[in-house]
């Protein structure tokens, strides 16, 4: 089974960011100019998906903070009202790093802009690193020849992202 297809060329990358408002790390570039993998989406043509995949962080905590009662202190007091939640979640969710779909439910920060941004496997609140970095998620999920230019060099633990990680860490989290 092939997992890799031809990557993108720079315009069709270029065309990419500008569309959806985002800015690739250099090593995501690194792996798309040389291949992308072939069962996932296509940056060029599933525009529906690939706002879907944009959308989905936002919906799944969403979805926890009414139906699971998440809620992050640094939020203040839990509104009584659905539609005051929604608000202080959009807002928050909004100023942290975007987070720019892989594969499935796997992302990868936007920022900082570097190599070596962690992979986050998103699912609601149920965030947690599936890679120290692309390279390291990309061996987990697909194996050790899944090289982005013959590196091997790891991060031994992920780097912070800005309110992401907070969430993993489980950072003051409570049920009000």
């Amino acid at each position: 089974m092939t997992i890799w297809t031809t990557g993108y060329t720079q315009g069709e990358l270029d065309t990419a960011q500008e569309k959806y408002d985002l800015r690739f790390p250099p090593d995501m570039i690194e792996l798309l100019l040389d291949r992308r993998i072939a069962k996932s989406f296509d940056w060029r043509t599933d525009h529906e998906y690939i706002r879907d995949r944009l959308r989905w962080p936002l919906e799944g905590m969403l979805f926890d903070v009414e139906e699971n009662e998440f809620w992050l202190p640094d939020w203040g007091e839990r509104p009584r009202k659905a539609a005051a939640r929604r608000e202080i979640v959009s807002a928050a969710v909004a100023a942290a790093p975007r987070l720019i779909p892989i594969y499935s439910h796997r992302y990868l920060p936007a920022e900082p802009h570097k190599t070596g941004n962690p992979v986050l496997s998103v699912y609601q609140t149920d965030i947690i690193y599936y890679g120290a970095n692309l390279q390291n998620y990309l061996d987990n999920e697909f194996g050790p020849r899944a090289r982005v230019g013959g590196s091997s060099d790891y991060a031994r633990e992920p780097r912070r992202i800005r309110f992401w990680s907070d969430i993993i860490d489980g950072a003051g989290c409570s049920e009000n």
